[in-house]
């Protein structure tokens, strides 16, 4: 069979789709906010279009770029030996709601390393495992030598904390493993080992564990601005009040002071507020369609290492979708994380454009 002339334009369309719509919902979600503490509705929306137009810049550069010219031991060892000194300088810059998740530069630019992780981790594990495909079942030359970086960066990111994308990095770990040809019972072995480890963090963590009682006990009712389930009520709250059609857009209520990170972790809550079912829905059919086809380019690459670069990225992006879309619907106990494309967040925007970009590039090649 050829192979493709250009780039999957259906994955670029929905790309830009879902860029869009992040940016006309950042703009509603935090205009109030944003007049109230800049004096500028437009502060939030200026401050997002500026590191969109960044991460189309990475997009299109890395769309040029033959996947190829990663898959070697000098540059994968450099990018993750990178990140991990970058996960370990966030403890030395000033922490923000009591995390260290933020490298500061000045009072205005931030840098998230954990975003950078995920994509490092998926060319470090498609560079790995792409060469010991025949040997999946040995722990000394494979499983475990596959396994050493991903606990390093799980362990820096739990430790900040960020539970949330530690899970995504976990998530994305197991499923390259599996589409490696990993067998199912050493998947489960190494779920059997990591659940006391995930009830360890969740239990002996007070406010994890205060969110996880809130969690299994929601009462609205007896929530107060400060509370453990204050977030998730007045995510709950947004949601239930937009209905089908939604209030319209800009006239959502629970962006006004009620529901907090109403542009960040909870913007879903805000689009379903205001455009109702049908406009959530419609953000979901979109990432259920980039996942499509994110995967299909996957599958239908002959290069083992483009193979699992391609299924990996789409792995990491839908599996962050999924954690936030389940936080805002009360599916899964809060947990800090932005919806892809969508919630305000500079780092996240730029690193989730530059992976895209990898992944149109091994669509070029797929037959």
């Amino acid at each position: 069979m050829p192979y493709r002339v250009g780039v999957d334009k259906w994955l670029f369309f929905i790309t830009m789709l879902l860029v869009v719509a992040g940016l006309v919902m950042v703009f509603s979600a935090s205009a109030v906010v944003a007049q109230e503490r800049f004096h500028s509705p437009y502060a939030y929306l200026g401050r997002q279009a500026i590191w969109v137009v960044a991460g189309m810049a990475a997009l299109f550069v890395l769309m040029h770029i033959d996947v190829s010219h990663y898959n070697s031991s000098k540059f994968i060892g450099a990018i993750v030996c990178a990140t991990t000194l970058l996960l370990v300088m966030v403890y030395f810059f000033p922490g923000s709601h009591n995390t260290h998740r933020w490298i500061r530069f000045g009072g205005q630019f931030t840098f998230q390393p954990s975003e950078l992780a995920k994509p490092v981790l998926v060319l470090f594990l498609a560079w790995f495992l792409s060469t010991r495909l025949d040997a999946m079942k040995s722990w000394k030359h494979t499983l475990g030598p596959a396994m050493l970086m991903p606990l390093i960066f799980i362990v820096l990111v739990v430790c900040e904390p960020d539970l949330g994308t530690a899970l995504v990095l976990a998530g994305v770990t197991a499923m390259m493993l599996f589409l490696a040809g990993l067998e199912w019972k050493y998947l489960l072995a190494g779920v059997c080992v990591a659940l006391p480890v995930l009830a360890g963090l969740l239990i002996w963590v007070p406010w994890r564990l205060q969110r996880m009682l809130v969690f299994f006990n929601l009462n609205c009712d007896a929530k107060e601005a400060g509370g453990a389930g204050y977030h998730v009520c007045q995510s709950l709250i947004a949601v239930g009040t937009g209905g089908l059609t939604g209030r319209g857009y800009m006239e959502g209520m629970q962006k006004l002071f009620y529901l907090p990170e109403s542009s960040t972790d909870f913007i879903f809550a805000n689009i379903a507020e205001e455009l109702g079912f049908a406009g959530a829905i419609l953000i979901v059919g979109l990432f259920v369609a980039l996942g499509v086809r994110g995967m299909r380019a996957g599958f239908r690459s002959k290069d083992p290492f483009a193979r699992l670069t391609a299924f990996g990225i789409t792995t990491a992006i839908l599996l962050q979708a999924f954690f936030n879309i389940s936080v805002v619907l009360a599916l899964v106990p809060t947990k800090g994380i932005t919806l892809p494309l969508i919630s305000s967040g500079g780092t996240s925007v730029l690193i989730t454009l530059a992976s895209i970009g990898i992944l149109l590039n091994i669509s070029k090649k797929v037959e």
